[in-house]
């Protein structure tokens, strides 16, 4: 069977730099930092001080009180990004077959906050004080599952759990699922809420975090030869895949075209990438192979760019050696204003990678002042920059090895 073309009809988000697309995106553009300390728990034991939250955010503001007392946050997140890109991709939901519409959210971690809490009340209060509604608020999986159920979409329901990568496979997920005819509508994304006390410490604990408490700003400096560890963030974002076609019929506006969809595994640590970036190599010429492209085909690469002194230096290796003259093409990374967003970092990326080809413009990396010994790519350091955009890449590599590359096209 041929396969059928996708494009994507709507965006939703809610990110530290904003909570909804106009914001964010003027945000990123601006070079403003989502970084700030944590006010929420106490952390004075803490290595880490602070992280990427969202901002003036109140989940009554959204969703009303029964399904806020029965979810953990990350599945709200996903709930409120979802209901942004259902209203902004118009859908009509007399107008499409349910059967063919599905979603696939993805999240590295899941409830963790949830878990912390019905931990401590077991211990405090016994086992019959825990709610019936733990376990399903608490699952990775009900982030897709609250979204099918709230839009009665009851085609494809999955939500992938990879690490880092989770939202970006999810994406690349329900790209082939239209493209192979298993839908025609996929709303797809990636969420995550785990910058919790019991997740501050674990990444602490590995010592993956920054630690430049007295300008937590400033934290998040990918390639910069003075960074120090990834910023933890918070938020969700989602996108709504439609077969072309199928788009076009009921005249929707069109973003972007999703063309490429590339995976690997270093099968090299359970947390660092191999020196010379093989792995994401492989994900990214994996990802062009897809799309047909060249590598001069494609002018800007949104970067997975953690600000971690192995990952940032092993993807720019990895980029040369895939698209060879650093003068046809732009890297940033984002992650630069809005922390790290785990298992929904690909999501946010994937649509600030789309938004890049609709203004023709490349966002900034801010914080790069010195850039490393070996981090030699143009980064669009500390400003955006304007220019023809027909293709872009979308790059996410988790722990455990994974690597996902997602392509577009205007």
């Amino acid at each position: 069977m041929k396969e059928r073309r996708v494009v994507v009809t709507g965006l939703g988000i809610l990110s530290p730099v904003g909570n909804s697309i106009e914001e964010s995106w003027s945000n990123i553009l601006n070079g403003k930092s989502g970084v700030t300390n944590i006010n929420y728990f106490d952390t004075s034991a803490f290595d880490t001080r602070f992280a990427a939250s969202l901002q003036n955010f109140n989940p009554l503001d959204y969703l009303d009180k029964k399904e806020i007392r029965r979810t953990d946050l990350f599945i709200q997140y996903a709930l409120i990004a979802a209901k942004q890109c259902v209203d902004d991709a118009g859908i009509d939901f007399n107008q499409i077959n349910s059967e063919l519409s599905g979603v696939s959210i993805g999240s590295g971690i899941g409830g963790l906050r949830i878990i912390e809490e019905n931990k401590i009340k077991l211990e405090n209060q016994g086992p019959n004080k825990i709610s019936p509604f733990f376990v399903p608020g608490a699952i990775t999986n009900m982030a897709s599952g609250y979204v099918s159920l709230k839009f009665g979409f009851k085609g494809p329901n999955i939500s992938i759990v990879s690490a880092c990568s989770s939202a970006s496979h999810s994406i690349g997920f329900s790209f082939r699922s239209i493209a192979h005819g298993d839908a025609d509508v996929m709303l797809t994304g990636g969420t995550e809420m785990s910058t919790t006390p019991l997740g501050l410490a674990g990444f602490n604990a590995a010592k993956a975090l920054s630690t430049k408490n007295d300008s937590p700003e400033e934290a998040s400096r990918p390639f910069d030869k003075d960074r120090d560890g990834f910023v933890l963030g918070e938020g969700a974002g989602c996108l709504m895949l439609e077969e072309r076609e199928h788009a076009i019929k009921r005249g929707a506006n069109i973003y972007a075209e999703i063309i490429g969809f590339g995976m690997s595994a270093d099968a090299y640590h359970i947390t660092s990438p191999p020196l010379d970036g093989e792995g994401a190599a492989r994900s990214m010429k994996s990802a062009l192979n897809d799309a047909s492209l060249n590598p001069e085909d494609v002018q800007y690469i949104n970067a997975h760019g953690t600000s971690t002194t192995a990952g940032d230096l092993a993807e720019t290796i990895a980029i040369k050696s895939v698209f060879k003259n650093p003068s046809d093409f732009i890297v940033s990374s984002t992650k630069s204003m809005t922390g790290h967003l785990l298992g929904a970092a690909g999501a946010i990326e994937a649509i600030f990678s789309i938004l890049a080809i609709k203004n023709n413009v490349s966002p900034p990396t801010i914080n790069l002042d010195h850039p490393d010994e070996g981090c030699d790519l143009n980064y669009s350091a500390n400003e955006a920059t304007d220019l023809k955009i027909c293709k872009s890449a979308s790059n996410s590599f988790g722990f455990g090895g994974t690597n996902a590359t997602l392509i577009f096209s205007e």
